[in-house]
């Protein structure tokens, strides 16, 4: 029985995944959701795609839809491995896990990494 594992190149590309959505995740965090002039002038109406995106991360976050979208994508990957979901369960996990969506990207985390200890998809 062989094991799920990524190739180098994939390994690559899921870090690169990881790292863009952890940076980006960061970003819209410190620079606009907690610093106080820009969401302060987001609030009051100001439209430009800065502000467009603290809307539409404040709106998501206020669903939960990181640390959903990761489970959905994490629990997908445990029972059929694919590279494409691990990816999605890998950005949604680092989105929610930095916008305080914690408690269900954690386990979106730990679900996907026991998804790489499945056994591969079979061939054909």
């Amino acid at each position: 029985m062989q094991l799920f594992l990524p190739t180098p190149r994939q390994a690559s590309w899921l870090l690169l995944v990881g790292l863009l959505s952890l940076g980006e995740a960061l970003y819209l965090r410190y620079l606009a959701i907690e610093n106080a002039q820009v969401a302060l002038a987001c609030q009051a109406g100001l439209s430009t795609w800065l502000c467009a995106t603290f809307r539409l991360t404040i709106m998501l976050f206020n669903h939960s839809a990181f640390g959903l979208l990761a489970l959905g994508a994490a629990l997908l990957n445990l029972i059929r491995p694919s590279i494409v979901l691990t990816a999605i369960a890998l950005a949604a996990a680092a989105f929610g896990l930095v916008l305080h969506n914690a408690g269900l990207a954690g386990i979106a985390a730990a679900l996907t990494i026991l998804g790489l200890a499945r056994p591969a998809p079979a061939a054909g």
